[in-house]
């Protein structure tokens, strides 16, 4: 049975060593999108709910059944961020671009999903992601593609797996939908509720399906790519052979499809065998939005990938974060008179820079009970300070590794650590 004090389902609590992995990994990020020219953007966890509906699709799933969605004082409905590309969408719109100006960042940060938490997918969850926003060429969607892979491979995440699809232009929308609406009719008693739902709501939507029998149906659905038009069939080529040009591996995927309504041609997903049967880790595509107040569309190239999926393929790779202690250098204050210096001691350790992690005792309590917590953090050497180090200006130093003691002169400790 739960407490108060336990996280709410679907959340958690973040602690060393575990923090290190995401460190690493943040740090990762900054470093590789930037070397392509992506700045980061951070916007807020929260937006009008028009943001979210407008462009993610009335149908999805993510807005009839996850979002976290409030009224506040003032009677706006308002969202908590199920994604983060609409909410930059927003941002980029506000910002404006003029004609011919593209501009590139990524983010990180906190999403939030009304589903059932499972492995890897939680109510609160964090994700990474690019949005190049500006430019409609198909070789920007295989750059993009190219950058997820170099990132993937910086972080230990090597020979993922690629797959690539085309949803074509609206214009060819109404095409593929009959195709398929007329391949799914005689098959809909039996399918699931949901896919006769879609059947009338979003017929796109059928061939992601994770329910066993509608996905063994959606394998010899039409192929979408083979009912695009020629403009659409010629930007998905050029894409191809940019990421025959970059050395990128792939795989068209004909069912692919992703779940959001904003998406226009190249859509990607990336899988990995270290996740297990849940094995997708980043996604994206092409897209168009129109914010409110707007009908001018904006068009963009991105993908997201789940942080906590990124570290579980990591550590199922077995490249976890060593585990650090918490402390390096700990500080033993005998009796209340000494604890001023052994703060002191602290500080001065701190700016120099040196001791790594210091912790100063100043409980006052006995040797034993300090020494006990001292073994507690995890410190490989202690630094005792009593009255009579104080008036000599000596500390007295013992190596925990090997129980060895001596004292030192005050100004010279800190190149003894």
């Amino acid at each position: 049975m739960s407490t108060s004090t336990e996280p709410l389902p679907g959340t958690s609590d973040i602690w060393e060593p575990e923090v290190f992995g995401w460190v690493e990994l943040e740090g990762i990020t900054r470093e590789i999108f930037g070397r392509y020219g992506y700045q980061e953007l951070r916007t807020p966890v929260f937006e009008r709910t028009e943001v979210f509906v407008r462009n993610l699709g009335d149908e999805t799933d993510v807005v009839q059944k996850e979002m976290y969605t409030f009224e506040d004082r003032g009677g706006r409905s308002l969202t908590l961020r199920p994604e983060g590309t609409a909410g930059v969408m927003r941002a980029v719109a506000n910002l404006g671009l003029g004609p011919g100006e593209e501009c590139r960042v990524f983010y990180m940060g906190p999403m939030f999903r009304g589903e059932r938490p499972s492995a890897g997918r939680r109510r609160q969850f964090h994700q990474i992601g690019v949005e190049a926003v500006g430019c409609n060429s198909p070789w920007m969607d295989a750059e993009t593609i190219a950058m997820l892979v170099h990132y993937l491979d910086a972080l230990g995440i090597k020979n993922p797996k690629v797959m690539i699809n085309s949803r074509g232009l609206p214009e060819d929308r109404p095409a593929v939908a009959q195709a398929l609406k007329d391949y799914f009719r005689p098959h809909l008693p039996e399918m699931c509720d949901d896919c006769k739902r879609r059947f009338e709501t979003n017929v796109w939507r059928m061939l992601d399906c994770k329910c066993d029998v509608c996905h063994q149906l959606a394998l010899n659905a039409p192929r979408i790519a083979d009912l695009l038009g020629e403009e659409s069939k010629n930007f998905f080529k050029r894409v191809c052979d940019g990421l025959d040009r970059l050395g990128v591996a792939y795989e068209i995927n004909p069912r692919l499809v992703r779940g959001l309504d904003y998406y226009v041609h190249t859509v990607f997903e990336i899988t990995h065998p270290a996740l297990g049967s849940q094995d997708a880790i980043a996604g994206g595509g092409r897209y168009r939005m129109t914010m409110p107040g707007s009908n001018a569309p904006i068009e963009g190239i991105g993908f997201a990938a789940g942080i906590e999926r990124l570290l579980m393929t990591r550590a199922g790779l077995g490249l976890a974060p060593a585990a650090r202690t918490a402390a390096d250098t700990f500080i033993i204050a005998m009796g209340e008179a000494s604890i001023p210096s052994a703060l002191q001691l602290a500080g001065e350790l701190r700016h120099k820079g040196v001791g790594g992690r210091v912790m100063a005792d100043v409980t006052g309590r006995s040797m034993k009970a300090q020494f006990r917590s001292a073994n507690k953090s995890g410190a490989k050497k202690v630094l005792i300070l009593g009255e009579s180090e104080i008036a000599e200006g000596v500390v007295t130093l013992k190596d925990m590794t090997d129980s060895s003691q001596k004292q030192v002169k005050r100004d010279e400790i800190a190149s003894m650590l």
